[in-house]
């Protein structure tokens, strides 16, 4: 059976891309098969684990629930797109420090939860933290150091706030 493909007109990471895809092609598998972008994983491929996570218009969402047909005409920032090649975003120096990237495959999803968390309230609670990476899972450790790795960011973004 024949796909129907159609094009794609979305920002992967400030880039605009034109892409023929197959209509009914995940936002995850976009990204992973046709841009290579293999730092946003699959994990349960459900909904379940945030591993997948991504920043649609800057809403973290889980691109293996969207069409990427639903990003048409939006903005995706992928793990690969946080900071310029060689630099580690404040966030990323965050996890690293608070002792919170163990095996580093849910460590994406996380990191992006956190960048849309710190975006809209720069300095969050303790539960307002726990509720926004919530949908994130994590096999390898407890989360008390993902919620400092949190704080720590905060600190390093909003030292002022």
């Amino acid at each position: 059976m024949q796909r129907n493909m159609v094009t794609l007109n979305i920002s992967v990471n400030g880039e605009s891309r034109h892409d023929l895809i197959p209509e009914d092609i995940t936002l995850l598998d976009y990204l992973r098969e046709y841009l290579g972008l293999i730092g946003t994983k699959r994990g349960c491929n459900c909904s379940e684990c945030g591993t997948c996570t991504v920043l649609l218009n800057g809403r973290a969402v889980y691109s293996c629930s969207v069409l990427a047909l639903q990003a048409e005409d939006k903005d995706v920032l992928t793990i690969e797109g946080l900071a310029a090649p060689g630099t580690l975003h404040p966030i990323q120096e965050a996890y690293i420090e608070a002792g919170a990237v163990h095996c580093g495959f849910c460590t994406p999803g996380f990191i992006l939860s956190t960048k849309a968390l710190l975006d809209r309230n720069h300095h969050p609670s303790e539960m307002e933290i726990k509720e926004a990476l919530a949908g994130n899972l994590c096999r390898c450790t407890g989360y008390k150091q993902i919620v400092d790795a949190v704080r720590l960011a905060a600190e390093k973004m909003y030292p002022d706030a």
